[in-house]
């Protein structure tokens, strides 16, 4: 029969692998949650507010935020608790996805920003163009 351990060292030490992997499930989740290469590149529309409706949809981070947000809260918990040996990569990991996520949320805001201003600058032309036809006769 085997005996089972309750060292608190040993107890430590078994928390501490387990919050390590729960960081690094996380960490897959959120890179296998990013926009895909090519649906940011390639686009199926038949005008540019459709491609940029499109992109808006193709950037979306937000399971991916969700992920990274998630092994950052089980790695602080750890750093604060001192319970990794060597967390450098771990670290190294998060602050890339961030810097990822952020640029990819940036680019998003960008088209939705221009997604917005089309409709209204494509409506002002026409009135525009309109107004000239007008004075011309």
């Amino acid at each position: 029969m085997s005996q089972t351990t309750f060292d608190e060292d040993d107890l430590f030490g078994e928390a501490a692998e387990e919050m390590r992997g729960e960081v690094e499930s996380h960490l897959a989740d959120a890179r296998e949650s990013l926009p895909d290469a090519d649906a940011i590149w390639e686009v199926d529309a038949d005008n540019a507010l459709g491609v940029l409706n499109g992109l808006k949809s193709a950037l979306d981070t937000a399971d991916a935020a969700e992920h990274l947000r998630a092994a950052k809260k089980q790695y602080v918990m750890g750093e604060r608790a001192d319970a990794f040996e060597d967390a450098d990569d771990l670290e190294a990991e998060i602050d890339d996805l961030e810097e990822l996520i952020e640029d990819i949320e940036d680019a998003h805001d960008d088209a939705s920003e221009l997604a917005g201003t089309l409709p209204s600058l494509r409506s002002t032309l026409q009135d525009a163009m309109e107004d000239e036809d007008g004075e011309d006769e």
